[in-house]
């Protein structure tokens, strides 16, 4: 998101003091509205018509673009990325430093006071960071960043192309402990190597990588040894996600038939680019094999997550709103495609869906209750069957 900044200095040799002065007041108005809206925010005004499964919505972040939060194993810490400014939800005051592109940080689900607390940025400030998840012992993260290839931010994409990702072929899967020390990498071949989770017993890892000149997904040892590659079509496939048992890996999709979709792809691929206009979601099991198709809707469906009982999935999808790039909402379906539900009817981004280790808990990421245009933040709910 642009901010647009008045040049202070040229206004000054303008305006006279009293224009100044209405100007300041006018601020202080306005800053003080901005503080009554982040006074009256309630778990009621969180909430929207229809949104049933959830209950006691909290924010647990304010201010910039926050997003993949995902739990730790015990459920206490959740780790997300963060680009933009945070601010402090009771005085809407700036809190530390501006940050330019996605950084990682951490936080705690729950505090003694029962606020939100402060997170705590575990990323070395440099470059662009995607991706973290725990360790399930807790003592180690994983996430991807390009800072080694390039200290300062790599450019945005070119959205004269329309609605695309960036594919930054300089992001490489690193492993560090929760307070950022003993930084080591993972990866070390060429490309894109991101979109990292490991298994609830510590051994495996599935990420996303373009290695072999296609976005495929892959696995490895927890030590970044034995890579496999388990996908193979021509097209992106990522976004893996690991079943609780291990046996399963849920992801997202998009297999160009026509040759004016396949054209389009490479053309793309070729700049770095894809455009998620129809991502599926695809299931199969831990090794590659018994690959199926889950949804069939042509929208744009992912960050798909496993429920704890294995069988059902919850993912984000503009299935209801295609033309808006930040229509999304979470849904629910069934392994095999039936029995999809509606999650959030909030008229704007929900997305990066992920349930706590006992299923009684979901954060995700929305628009709702921001102060500016897209900014997104961290929530909890309470899970209602």
């Amino acid at each position: 998101m642009r901010r647009l900044s008045l040049p202070v200095i040229g206004l000054s040799l303008l305006l006279g003091t009293a224009l100044l002065l209405a100007l300041a007041s006018r601020g202080r108005a306005r800053q003080a509205a901005q503080n009554k809206k982040a006074a009256e925010t309630t778990a009621q005004a969180l909430q929207f018509p229809g949104e049933k499964h959830l209950a006691h919505i909290r924010q647990l972040t304010f201010g910039g673009q926050s997003a993949e939060a995902y739990f730790s194993a015990d459920d206490k810490y959740l780790t997300f990325q963060h680009q933009g400014q945070f601010f402090d939800p009771r005085t809407h005051s700036p809190v530390g430093s501006n940050i330019p592109c996605d950084q990682i940080f951490t936080i705690p689900v729950d505090s003694p006071d029962g606020k939100p607390a402060a997170p705590k940025m575990l990323s070395n400030a440099k470059g662009r960071t995607t991706c973290s998840y725990f360790f399930p012992s807790g003592d180690r993260m994983l996430y991807s960043s390009t800072f080694a290839a390039n200290p300062v931010c790599p450019p945005p994409p070119d959205y004269s192309l329309g609605y695309v990702w960036p594919i930054y072929d300089t992001y490489a899967i690193y492993t560090a402990k929760p307070d950022g020390s003993g930084l080591r990498p993972l990866t070390t071949e060429h490309g894109y190597n991101a979109e990292t989770t490991i298994t609830r017993d510590g051994k495996h890892i599935v990420f996303t990588s373009t290695r072999d000149g296609d976005l495929d997904i892959y696995t490895m040892d927890a030590d970044g040894k034995n890579v496999k590659q388990l996908t193979h079509e021509l097209g992106y496939d990522g976004g893996p996600f690991w079943s609780y048992d291990g046996k399963k890996i849920v992801y997202r999709a998009e297999h160009p038939q026509t040759p004016e979709q396949i054209k389009d792809y490479k053309e793309l691929y070729a700049r770095g680019l894809i455009r998620p206009g129809n991502l599926e979601l695809w299931v199969m099991n831990a090794d590659g094999s018994g690959k199926h198709q889950v949804t069939h809707n042509g929208a744009a469906n992912f960050g798909p997550y496993w429920l704890p009982d294995g069988k059902r999935i919850i993912f984000a999808s503009n299935i209801s709103n295609t033309k808006d790039p930040a229509g999304f909402d979470l849904y629910i379906i069934n392994e095999d495609g039936s029995g999809l539900e509606r999650i959030t009817y909030y008229p704007g981004f929900d997305a990066f869906p992920m349930f706590s280790s006992d299923g009684k808990r979901l954060v995700w990421a929305s628009n709702r209750n921001g102060s500016v245009e897209h900014e997104t933040n961290i929530f909890i709910a309470d899970w209602v069957q």
